[in-house]
């Protein structure tokens, strides 16, 4: 096959099995994975010559370790230095040289034995990082330490690339000389990336945004990205590591979040192709030939990864929930060794038996990580023989059992406090409940009354005084959890008044329907309170600003929902089914609906609004529903994009 016709049947198989995969509720890494074995050359054979995507898929690693840096800027890796030399350093050293051992006395030879030590000791930052990122878990103390082993990891790469070759020469005088050669030029390239980052990057962003042309801001982000990534590797060094140094320099930048946008779809999509080129490696021939062999090294290697890591993080200081999560998540083999595997095959330091097994192995890890990193704080807890809540609410709060007509806050954050200081203000008792440990216990310092815990919890709300409660306020704001909250709220005090924070109208119907008395919708109280200062400025009186605002919260903020979609509206599959959109309709002459009323077109039944009628360019809102149509009216209607769809296809076709 040609290479377009190779490169389009890479794309289906990865956009069929990737949406079979996200409706199984699977991870896309390993849809990307099955992907690859499917058209690679040991499966269909629709892709052969792999070897011509792999430069392009490794941009997908650039672009992701960029994104990490824009995460932690240098007063936050300086502040992780500790868990990047002491645990990273001693990861790698103790891992590679237990590996190198255990390999010597299966037969290997000490260059081969070296070579698989330095494969097994690395893990995959790919994958690791973006599961994190996809479930919050960077923010958590073990996402933290996960990330600082592997930046170290990051870094060995370079020296393990040096090594390979010199081992297939014979090691002599000129193999430690490359090694400091190989320092010093580190040293160098890292001080120049981080001063040239650190001056001229954040001018030339300034520049850039002055122009307000978004194209030439994705332009500048990618070339910034690209130019990082070259010059490490024009001097030797990973990518990988000029990527990341480049977003730390603009991790402070007020432009982070921006780039981080615009870097996103491109670091998504040569990611996915990249692990596409990985399951494309792998030969099912020697996994169905040598299973036995694979399952065992696959044990072996990922047990010892995770004791090592464990124990090390342990001995650092860390918690052993932390500390055990950490090895977990970690026990897989990288990226990097697939490149350090390639190049030991192609340089003769690796038997091509022993390559074939290494690469079913570290194929097989990744595929079974997105599920271990999504359990592995909670196997965490069980190797660390530690309970999930060891906390003892109505010790932590004596004044609970005399509680009386008092509120219940949900979810002590900004929201939370600033809640709690008015009610201080009108001497008016509360209980709030927060699952962050430091806060709470920060709070409780302070003379809060504030209990540890998760706002889920019978125990807590009872701990609370659920019964005798005369509010409880959820002020979280993820909609999920709060369904949650509510539904078990209900469910121990059927007539306590409930109270949700919610961040937009997405989900006031499902909040409401779980059991919600109140919805405030941040974004649309918000808009009120921009409104309300609009009315004011212009003149008009106080009292009729109250009283429309009053309206407009009796009514569910019936006026607030809907809007006219943009070109930056989010379409996708998940938002779509939620958000409601205004739009006209416009009736020409051959209309079905002219001459009907509204009424008569039952649209209430399509579950769609008409919000207005305009007519010789005047709106009516809500307009009577006997109000009969005629030609050039615009009736302006919301409701979900499919509804409205079938909507307007009913009003000028009838059908």
């Amino acid at each position: 096959m040609t290479g377009h016709l190779e490169l389009l049947a890479m794309l289906t198989s990865a956009v069929l099995i990737v949406w079979l995969f996200r409706r199984l509720h699977l991870p896309a890494i390993l849809a990307y994975l099955v992907a690859g074995v499917l058209v690679g050359e040991h499966g269909l054979g629709l892709a052969q010559e792999h070897v011509n995507y792999e430069h392009f898929a490794e941009l997908g690693i650039v672009f992701l370790l960029f994104t990490l840096g824009l995460e932690f800027s240098l007063p936050k890796l300086v502040a992780m230095r500790h868990l990047v030399v002491t645990v990273g350093s001693l990861q790698v050293t103790i891992s590679l040289v237990l590996f190198l051992v255990v390999a010597m006395f299966l037969g290997q030879s000490f260059a081969s034995s070296l070579t698989i030590g330095g494969i097994l000791a690395l893990s995959s930052t790919a994958i690791v990082i973006r599961q994190l990122s996809e479930s919050g878990g960077m923010k958590k103390k073990s996402g933290q330490l996960s990330v600082a082993v592997l930046l170290f990891q990051d870094v060995a790469v370079v020296p393990l690339l040096i090594v390979i070759p010199l081992l297939a020469q014979g090691g002599d005088s000129s193999f430690l000389l490359a090694l400091l050669f190989a320092l010093v030029k580190g040293v160098f390239v890292v001080s120049l990336l981080m001063f040239s980052g650190k001056w001229l990057l954040p001018r030339l962003f300034n520049l850039v945004a002055q122009v307000r042309t978004d194209e030439l801001f994705v332009l500048t982000t990618l070339l910034v990205t690209l130019v990082a990534s070259a010059l490490t590797q024009w001097f030797g060094l990973s990518m990988a590591l000029g990527a990341f140094l480049a977003g730390m320099m603009l991790g402070e930048s007020q432009y982070k979040h921006q780039l981080e946008a615009d870097i996103r779809p491109y670091r998504d999509i040569l990611l996915g192709l990249f692990f596409v080129t990985v399951g494309m490696k792998l030969d099912i021939n020697v996994v169905f030939s040598s299973p036995l062999t694979i399952i065992l090294l696959l044990i072996s290697f990922m047990a010892i990864k995770v004791v090592v890591i464990a124990i090390l993080a342990i001995r650092a200081g860390e918690s052993p929930k932390d500390a055990w999560a950490a090895g977990i998540m970690l026990a897989q083999m990288g990226e990097f060794g697939f490149v350090l595997i390639a190049l030991a095959s192609q340089v003769e330091v690796l038997p091509d038996d022993t390559a074939s097994i290494l690469l079913g192995t570290g194929v097989l890890s990744m595929a079974i990580t997105p599920y271990m990193v999504a359990h592995a704080r909670s196997w965490a807890l069980w190797f660390s023989r530690e309970k999930q809540m060891d906390t003892k609410p109505l010790e932590q709060l004596p004044k609970s059992a005399s509680l009386n007509d008092h509120v219940i806050i949900c979810g002590f954050g900004r929201i939370g406090q600033t809640v709690s200081r008015f009610l201080k203000q009108e001497s008016i008792d509360f209980v709030a409940i927060d699952i962050d440990p430091l806060r709470a216990t920060k709070a409780r310092d302070a003379g809060e009354n504030v209990l540890f815990g998760s706002s889920r919890q019978a125990e807590l709300l009872h701990a609370a005084q659920l019964s005798k409660a005369k509010l409880v306020v959820i002020a979280f704001g993820e909609d999920k959890q709060s369904i949650d909250v509510i539904q078990k709220v209900r469910s121990l005090a059927p007539n306590v008044p409930i109270l949700v924070r919610t961040r937009n109208d997405d989900q006031l119907d499902e909040l409401h329907a779980a059991g919600a008395n109140e919805v405030v919708p941040e974004s649309l109280e918000g808009s009120l309170m921009l409104v309300s200062q609009v009315l004011s400025l212009t003149g008009v009186p106080f009292s009729r600003i109250v009283r429309r605002v009053q309206k407009e919260r009796k009514n569910h903020y019936n006026h607030l929902h809907g809007f006219f979609q943009g070109e930056h509206t989010d379409m996708s599959p998940d938002a779509i089914d939620r958000i409601e959109f205004a739009h006209a309709i416009l009736l020409t002459d051959d209309s079905f609906a002219n001459g009907h009323s509204i009424a008569s077109l039952k649209l209430d039944e399509r579950r769609v609004i008409v919000i207005a009628l305009r007519r010789n360019d005047i709106e009516s809102e809500e307009p009577s529903p006997e109000t009969v149509l005629q030609p050039q009216d615009t009736l302006i209607v919301r409701g979900k994009p499919r509804r409205v769809e079938r909507a307007e296809r009913f009003v000028q076709e009838g059908q």
